[in-house]
């Protein structure tokens, strides 16, 4: 095994580069409009069938226990086969899934196509960041995987806008069919693009070593997983903060409806331009954090720690103390603050395990985030709110954004020693 620095993003043509990454881009932009479309159709759906909020909360994880379900299988054959024909053939996947909620007729059908949604974006992360940490130098990895994430506030909010516009004016159902197009367009792009050639699985030696090594066995690869600290407070830090994000995305729409008696077109824009905010949250604690990084080699976990308790401190203002445009006002601050961790985090994922296992370390992340975090966070808020009142569910998430704070700072005391001892293997680009 080749035990240079990586190969990869230095012989890759730059407009090349950007025009893979766009795709990337648009494909989990579309991503989330799929996904996150339902959340501003809660009130026709509920007045259509009767269903209660903890229903509805589910209907939002489904996707969630769905990924969790398939991730992990996708990704080993993400990271042993192909990135671009996984991804390609799971964005159509998704978006025909989209489209078939059109056509539901009750709970039952339409939870069942929404898990089948969360099947075919279930490799979606992990296929993209690896193909993103192949692009870019790891100096640029946070930026650039901040920047990707900008995508999914991006995508969230047009879906959570778009579809309180589109059910207001021509049916709720309606809505699942207009976002579902765009994804199978950019899918068919993707197929066409260059990929990088899968990554032997060879067991490194000491750092500087530059003897032989020799194949990984099973007990190597899955203490690539298990046995460094970083890593594991790291994707259990990320599952606080997405409780809070994915409860927020969810049940915020509703929240304006309910308590400002504001109709879903205006509740849902209003909802969604707290969420298009967190646009600069990602993008920003990218930069910032690979700025930090260069003084300071822990950055990439401190950084969470700080936006974490950031958040916690804005939802506690917001949802305990605050009233009307103040209150706006601070949820607005809160959508920047509450994605700044995405960037450095899932860049954690990727700087301390093998090249050759980083569609499969973001799979485990996910499985992490969605066990203890959005898989359970808006059915978790649907009940409360159910027996406590809305308000009240809302005011439960700063805790959660405080014990990922803890985590994370955890993380960053063994966030160094990981990194040194996972090597840097030339990747290289497949033929044109």
């Amino acid at each position: 095994m080749n035990r240079s620095p990586e190969a990869g993003p230095s012989k890759t043509p730059k407009n090349y580069t950007r025009y893979v990454f766009t795709l990337l881009f648009l494909l989990y932009m579309f991503d989330y409009m799929d996904r996150m479309v339902i959340v501003s159709l809660f009130p026709y759906i509920k007045q259509a069938w009767g269903i209660s909020d903890t229903q509805l909360g589910l209907l939002v994880s489904a996707v969630y226990w769905s990924i969790l379900v398939f991730t992990l299988p996708i990704s080993i054959l993400i990271d042993r086969w192909s990135r671009k024909n996984c991804i390609g053939l799971m964005a159509i996947v998704w978006s025909m899934a989209t489209l078939a909620c059109a056509f539901t007729r009750n709970f039952g059908q339409l939870f069942a196509a929404r898990v089948v949604v969360g099947a075919g974006e279930a490799g979606y992360a992990p296929g993209g960041a690896a193909m993103i940490s192949a692009l870019y130098p790891k100096e640029k990895r946070a930026k650039m995987i901040g920047i990707w994430n900008a995508a999914i506030p991006l995508g969230s909010a047009i879906g959570v806008a778009l579809g309180g516009f589109v059910a207001h004016r021509f049916g709720w159902k309606h809505a699942f069919g207009l976002v579902a197009l765009p994804g199978m367009v950019v899918a068919l792009l993707f197929f066409r693009v260059r990929d990088y050639k899968t990554v032997a699985l060879m067991a490194p030696g000491s750092p500087g070593d530059a003897g032989p090594n020799h194949p990984m066995n099973f007990g190597e690869i899955v203490r690539e997983f298990t046995h460094k600290p970083s890593l594991i407070f790291n994707n259990l830090g990320m599952a606080g903060c997405v409780f809070v994000t994915t409860s927020l995305l969810t049940w915020l729409p509703t929240y304006f409806h309910r308590i400002e008696g504001l109709d879903m077109t205006k509740a849902g824009l209003k909802g969604g331009s707290v969420m298009l905010l967190a646009i600069v949250g990602a993008p920003l604690g990218g930069y910032l954090t690979d700025r930090w990084y260069r003084h300071r080699k822990n950055a990439r976990s401190l950084f969470p720690a700080i936006s974490s308790l950031v958040t916690g401190i804005l939802l506690f203002v917001t949802f305990g103390l605050l009233r009307g445009a103040p209150q706006y006002a601070v949820l607005l601050a809160t959508g920047i603050a509450a994605t700044g961790f995405v960037s450095a985090a899932v860049t954690v994922t990727q700087d301390v395990v093998h090249p050759g296992l980083r569609a499969v370390s973001v799979s485990l992340n996910i499985i992490i985030q969605h066990v203890f975090g959005s898989a359970v966070g808006p059915p978790v808020i649907g009940a409360i709110s159910d027996r406590y009142g809305l308000e009240t569910a809302l005011l439960c998430l700063p805790g959660f954004a405080l014990v990922a704070a803890l985590f994370f700072l955890a993380a960053s005391r063994f966030y160094t020693q990981d990194a040194q001892r996972a090597d840097a293997v030339a990747i290289r680009l497949e033929s044109a």
